[in-house]
């Protein structure tokens, strides 16, 4: 009894299995296919970083410590956040 069901179990997936991979495959071209979406409020690097460096300008920090903060500042502003 066992031995026929996982050859029943075994014959169903390999029915299914060209089937799902084709339907992810068409999925996966629509999906990745045209323009990407954009971003609201994101911003270009340049204007990124001139807010960041305004929004950081007479900070009492060593230089390397503002280098990271305009740099992770700037990552966000160009996802939009």
């Amino acid at each position: 009894m066992k031995i026929l069901f996982s050859a029943i179990a075994l014959a169903a997936v390999v029915a299914f299995v060209p089937a799902s991979a084709n339907a992810q495959e068409q999925t996966a071209r629509k999906v990745l296919s045209g323009q990407p979406a954009t971003l609201q409020k994101a911003k270009t690097e340049s204007q990124a970083r001139r807010d960041c460096q305004r929004q950081y300008r007479g900070a009492k920090e060593s230089k390397s410590a503002l280098r990271i903060k305009i740099n992770n500042c700037v990552q966000e502003g160009m996802q939009g956040n």
